[in-house]
């Protein structure tokens, strides 16, 4: 018989996780390093579903057992090209006969299987309430072009813990944020990977993360998370107008430039028409250093207006002219003074959670 696990005792066991779900339902969301392994096609798992609306139950099994049964000696030949050790993790919707029958059927072909019991629901119900979990949270804030993700990266190059949701977005968080990269997941996917790496962080420990509106594009941060953000305190990064400018042409100044002025017409109403009139003419003359300087105007009063929106302690630190590995020590530095205040932050974030879910989360 299969090992049927609970959510966190499923994430860490050992073996490659199959998603027996259709496609359309993996590509909506999954748990984050799983293969989609699909029993039906979506347009079977349509076919299924009528068939049990207008038959029943019975007629729908039988419909199901029609479909996959030939598919079988293919799943486990697939099956042990992802997993030559014979061991696997699989799951379904709510845990029930579609993981049930790819469980079966790779157990009679010598799997050890490990089944999640509730299925992808049980997963996504944790995702919710994991992210009611309190961490110990430093803010990396600055305004626009002063290097945060560098920064973020170099932290996390030197082992401090780093949640980088604008990596996990697919998105820098901005108009231009989708410039250059790849496609955003959907919200669901998002949070999904936010919540595995934040349940994985060490709790006495600090999480840095850049400082970030609720929404990064397409996606939003959750609830929860967001208010455990917003009370943290902020260690302000603070570079030279020129040095901003100049990293923000490295960053964009390979875009192509009807990307850059639709990006900038996004902003026109905030920019105001003349601005924004200005800033387009400069980009199409590929005069990008005084187009982004026009520009910067409205995400300065963006960045300071939400900084003082803040009831937090904020610590400026001018790293002008530092390299990202520079600036990064000197921020965990400036953290280490730091993090005693942590404790009581945390302290408040235990309030803000509900008890029963941060139990539930914690389990």
């Amino acid at each position: 018989m299969p090992q049927s696990l609970e959510v966190t005792d499923f994430l860490t066991n050992p073996g490659i996780i199959l998603d027996v779900r259709s496609p359309a339902e993996y590509t909506q969301g999954h748990i984050p390093g799983a293969v989609s392994f699909p029993l039906f096609t979506d347009e079977e798992r349509a076919q299924v579903g009528i068939c049990y609306k207008h038959q029943g139950r019975d007629q729908a099994v039988e419909l199901g057992f029609a479909i996959a049964g030939p598919k079988f000696a293919d799943f486990i030949a697939r099956a042990k090209e992802l997993a030559p050790d014979r061991v696997v993790r699989l799951h379904c919707w709510r845990g029930g006969m579609r993981s049930g029958a790819v469980a079966w059927v790779l157990e009679m072909a010598g799997f050890h299987v490990s089944t999640l019991v509730g299925g992808y629901k049980a997963f996504r119900r944790w995702v919710l309430e994991t992210t009611y979990v309190p961490r110990p949270i430093l803010i990396l804030g600055g305004m626009t072009g002063t290097g945060k993700t560098a920064i973020l990266s170099a932290l996390a190059d030197m082992g401090e813990q780093v949640l980088d949701l604008e990596a996990i977005a697919h998105h820098r968080g901005s108009s231009f944020g989708s410039l250059g990269m790849p496609l955003q997941p959907t919200n669901e996917q998002f949070e999904n990977t936010v919540a595995t790496q934040w349940v994985a962080f060490d709790p006495q420990r600090p999480v840095w993360i850049e400082a970030e509106s609720k929404r990064i594009g397409i996606c939003r941060i959750p609830e929860s998370l967001f208010q455990q953000m917003h009370r943290a305190p902020v260690i302000e990064v603070v570079r030279s107008r020129q040095e901003r400018l100049s990293l923000l042409v490295d960053v964009y100044g390979s875009a192509d430039v009807e990307e850059l002025v639709a990006a900038t017409e996004r902003i026109r109403k905030r920019l105001g028409g003349l601005r924004t009139q200005q800033a387009i003419e400069l980009l199409r003359q590929q005069q990008l250093t005084e187009a982004f300087d026009i520009i910067l105007e409205y995400y300065d009063k963006t960045y300071t207006y939400d900084l003082q929106q803040r009831s937090t302690p904020i610590y400026p630190l001018n790293l002008s002219g530092l390299s990202p590995s520079v600036s990064a020590t000197q921020l965990i530095q400036q953290a280490r003074q730091l993090v005693p205040n942590l404790e009581g932050t945390l302290e408040s974030h235990r309030i803000f959670a509900p008890l029963s879910q941060v139990q539930m989360a914690s389990s």
